[in-house]
């Protein structure tokens, strides 16, 4: 029961979020330094999300083959391939590394 309030509590909170922003007034909206974070803040948080689900387990650092597959979507990305190329080479890297460090 204590999972469906959490579930209920969060959706409220979204809710509520999605609102707030939907109460700014246009006139703070237009401001450069607004319009130069919200261009800014959402590929910030994708990098740290990025970073945290590449090089952490639990509470510790690793280095394991997801780096690899980071490092092969950074080449790929580099390189200006389509998106899903990006996607397949990660993939593509992430499960040989596994395949052949076991």
């Amino acid at each position: 029961m204590n999972i469906w309030i959490a579930i209920a509590a969060t959706a409220v909170g979204c809710y509520a979020v999605k609102l707030a922003g939907l109460l700014v007034p246009a006139g703070a909206l237009e401001r450069p330094l607004v319009r130069r974070l919200a261009a800014l803040l959402p590929v910030a948080l994708l990098a740290a999300l990025t970073a945290q689900q590449t090089f952490a387990d639990g509470r510790a650092l690793v280095l394991d083959a997801r780096a690899a597959g980071l490092a092969a979507a950074a080449v790929a990305l580099v390189l200006r391939a389509p998106f899903l190329l990006v996607v397949a080479a990660a993939v593509v890297v992430t499960a040989g590394v596994r395949a052949v460090s076991g």
